[in-house]
């Protein structure tokens, strides 16, 4: 996991080379690397979809993800982390901790993941690697404990010193890097192997007290048993072993690989895996053993042309078997399992079963969705799902003729099937189809793929910013639905209230009502009523967020009350307490990372101001001037062209979701006026 261009790609290309898995170095920027296997991937030269393969290095299996470093492309980091041991987060030694490095860092926080750091490109101009680890500490809040040094740097890079078992290594380029030399550590690096060796033993008998004392006592310690310590810390998220090397240059990749056996976990390593059970709602446990009851779960569907739907799959608990019945206890439904294949990027590896700890992709789940378990139906366990973020642009897209009116359809349900941050729906007023996303690049992707994988001719429009809509005070209100027609008539009655909840907070619900004045059974459906008022929006049709309804008071009618009028009923008094309450727009805002040359600084500042930016740090790196900022979506889109045209093709930028604001009152004034206006036109 790694920000654009740091090497991730290129890191795994030589993984593979080395475990013998391939015969040819793949490149990225020759469109030949394995794991860049989508035409999209090979025309651009980055990575859009994660890439999942299997390696064994020294009798131990390595199971893979290369995930994409362009926020756009975020979900396929968040799905992965979520069901990954351990993660090697690699950084680019001349640009440091870098806005996406940021991003993927946190997700890995969240799910707790024990992750290693390669510093790579230690050959290139700049290289830095004590200002990356002091960037780690500073931006990360990561203690990080180098394990390496790199012998030289930029064009004089030779190899890197061992902390551990202090010797260094250099490679020979004549092999393409697959076989390197032990030597004894140059004299000019010798006092500064000594003090990183001394921070990384103290390091190590933090986890260990017998160490501490071999220490203590001034005796000599087992290279194995410093290592072991290491290994507990790392599993432990107290610290991050450092390693470095130059993926491109072949130089460096043998000991990472030494270094994920050595410090990550395996699947026995980690806790055992908690659900709970769909029936009971008990907490259920499930440890990763061959003998216990089969738990795993969907992390990505993906349509193949070959073998139709594939459910990638990790299992944590029991095994899986192609024939087998499994249940899917989100969806209450039982399927058959097809075939299992082992993936290695886009080729395929038929095997009969897999087992505790092991990634593959099933064949024959029809209902299956990402984030679903499926598991034993003698032993049910739903595990937890995850999380994405919500779009934040959309456009609006029209078929060329009748026959891609159809092929438009079914493209875009695969596609919804297999990104959870990609949404189709149909403006009421207008009748378009919007496709909404997570930026330009994501969505231009997704076309593409209309058009080559599905023959869909579509007319585009231009990107839209997808607001979002919230209240700013809090109010009462009530909602009756009362409807006498022959026979059985219509009643529902619902006193609620709202209130703002904290920014990117979602949506709340109390239920406060005493004495059975709405009975129990009717509750869901005054959720539903008010979340479906919510994605309506109140304002400019703008799904709302960020509110907590409190369902106070109520009234029903032993005949003609049903869920249909309590629905209608919370629908009326939801949006009649927001017209009291006072509804606002919210806009994305963006974090922007521009690199620029010294001598276009001002311009390129003046711009972001001009685009309602603030200014957050300026900072100096070899050759260029770093501007960290925040800007609102609406304003930057079109702007690499800009950038471009201000510091003469020299300067570039990257961005990634910060938060929401409420958008100033002039503009959202525009905005509504935008909005409504087309309707009623």
């Amino acid at each position: 996991m790694a920000h654009i261009d740091a090497g991730k790609t290129t890191t795994t290309e030589r993984i593979l080379y080395y475990t013998g898995i391939t015969h040819r170095l793949g490149e990225v920027h020759d469109g030949t690397a394995t794991m860049d296997w989508m035409v999209q991937e090979q025309e651009r030269g980055i990575t859009i979809t994660s890439a999942a393969t299997t390696c064994f290095w020294d009798d131990y299996r390595i199971n893979i993800i290369d995930t994409p470093g362009h926020v756009d492309f975020t979900a396929e980091v968040e799905r992965s982390l979520r069901v990954l041991d351990g993660a090697v987060a690699v950084f680019c030694a001349v640009g440091g901790v870098e806005p996406q490095s940021e991003a993927v860092w946190r997700q890995a926080d969240r799910y707790r993941v024990p992750r290693i750091a390669f510093v790579n490109k230690m050959d290139r101009v700049g290289a830095d690697f004590a200002r990356t680890c002091a960037m780690m500490r500073e931006r990360l809040h990561a203690r990080p404990i180098p394990v390496q040094l790199p012998w030289g740097g930029s064009e004089g890079f030779h190899g890197v010193i061992d902390l551990v078992r202090m010797k260094a290594l250099t490679w020979a380029d004549d092999v393409l890097g697959a076989r390197f030399e032990t030597v004894e550590i140059p004299e000019e690096m010798r006092a500064a192997a000594t003090r990183a060796r001394e921070v990384l033993v103290e390091a190590a008998c933090e986890m260990d007290d017998a160490l501490l004392a071999r220490y203590l006592a001034e005796e000599p310690l087992d290279p194995e048993r410093v290592v072991s310590a290491l290994r507990h810390g790392t599993c432990a998220l107290k610290f991050i072993p450092v390693l470095c090397g130059s993926a491109f240059r072949n130089k460096g990749v043998q000991p990472l690989l030494d270094a994920v056996v050595a410090y990550l976990p395996s699947p026995v390593d980690v806790a055992a895996v908690e659900g709970i059970d769909p029936e009971s709602g008990d907490a259920v446990v499930r440890r990763a053993r061959d003998e216990e009851p089969l738990s795993a779960l969907v992390f990505k569907i993906m349509s193949d042309p070959f073998v139709g739907h594939l459910s990638f799959v990790r299992v944590y608990s029991g095994h899986l078997g192609s024939g087998s019945h499994v249940y899917n206890p989100a969806r209450r439904s039982r399927e058959r399992v097809g075939r299992v294949l082992k993936m290695h990027a886009n080729r395929r590896e038929e095997t009969r079963d897999v087992w505790a700890g092991e990634i593959a992709a099933v064949v024959g789940l029809r209902n299956a969705a990402t984030g679903d378990t499926i598991c034993d139906e003698a032993a049910p366990i739903l595990l937890e799902s995850m999380e994405f973020p919500e779009p934040v642009i959309r456009l609006a897209i029209e078929p060329k003729t009748k026959a891609d009116q159809e092929r438009l359809g079914s493209g875009l349900a695969k596609l919804v099937q297999e990104d959870p941050t990609f949404r189709v729906n149909t403006d009421p007023d207008t009748g378009q189809t919007l496709i909404a996303g997570m930026g330009e690049l994501h969505l231009e992707i997704l076309v593409d793929r209309l058009q080559r994988e599905f023959g869909v001719g579509a007319h585009v429009g231009k990107p839209q910013v997808a607001y979002r809509e919230t209240i700013s005070g809090a109010a009462e209100a009530e909602g009756r639905w009362i409807r006498q027609t022959g026979g059985r008539g219509q009643y529902g009655h619902v006193k609620i209230r709202i209130e703002p909840v904290v920014r990117d907070g979602g949506f709340v619900f109390e239920n406060a009502v005493v004495g059975g004045a709405v009975p129990r059974e009717f509750v869901p459906a005054v959720v539903s009523g008010i979340e479906e008022a919510m994605e309506a929006g109140v304002l400019a049709g703008y799904a709302m967020r960020d509110v907590k309804a409190t369902l106070l008071d109520g009234s029903y009618h032993e005949v003609d009350s049903s869920e249909m009028a309590f629905k209608t009923a919370a629908s009326l008094a939801f949006k009649e307490a927001c017209r009291r309450a006072g509804v606002v727009l919210l806009e994305p805002v963006m974090r922007v990372e521009v690199l620029v040359p010294e001598e276009s600084m001002g311009e390129v500042i003046g711009d972001l101001n001009s685009r309602r930016g603030r200014i957050h740090a300026l900072e100096t790196r070899p050759g260029v001037q770093a501007i960290q900022a925040t800007v609102p979506l609406a304003e930057i889109f079109g702007y690499a062209t800009d950038l471009r045209s201000m510091t003469q093709g020299r300067g570039n930028y990257t961005m990634h979701f910060a938060r929401h604001e409420e958008v100033p009152k002039a503009i959202a004034e525009e905005v509504v006026a935008r909005v409504t206006g087309t309707s009623r036109r």
